[in-house]
């Protein structure tokens, strides 16, 4: 069974202000401690169902890449993403997105689609024991820094 893991975080911003920063992402490596930069390919510049772009990551030494397409696009509600290296699924990012107050809840989620052969060797090719754990503390920085990001535009 695939792995999920969940994360939740009030932000001060509107569903679509804050949908519109995510699924820009050509600015994940603004939030994510993992992610260093991620760029369109195929001539697609915006989040829509089908578009692809390549993300650069890196953890320590370990530096990878990895082509990602976008499963849901739905403004202020639902941004998703599937992950692949080569031919090989690795996982699902999800983002969405609720009105709360005068703010949203973003929950990030994502599902581990490896192979069982590559969880395996995570311990050794990535250095990480656990991947849920792993995945749920960057997941929390990743919104902790997207609220800081909400919180100082609006103060400006």
């Amino acid at each position: 069974m695939a792995e999920a893991v969940k994360v939740e975080k009030s932000v001060a911003a509107s569903p679509e202000s804050v949908y519109d920063l995510v699924s820009d992402v050509t600015r994940m490596g603004e939030w994510s401690p993992e992610t260093t930069s991620c760029r369109w390919l195929g001539g697609v510049a915006a989040p829509v169902v089908g578009a692809r772009f390549r993300g650069s990551n890196r953890r320590g030494w370990r530096r990878w890449s990895t082509t990602c397409t976008v499963a849901a696009a739905d403004r202020g509600r639902r941004f998703a993403f599937d992950v692949a290296f080569g031919p090989l699924p690795i996982a699902r990012w999800t983002y969405e997105f609720a009105a709360e107050g005068d703010g949203c809840r973003v929950t990030e989620s994502f599902v581990d689609r490896r192979p069982s052969w590559m969880v395996m060797m995570d311990p050794t090719i990535m250095g990480i024991g656990d991947r849920g754990q792993h995945n749920r503390e960057t997941m929390e920085a990743t919104l902790a820094s997207l609220d800081r990001y909400v919180t100082s535009e609006a103060a400006t």
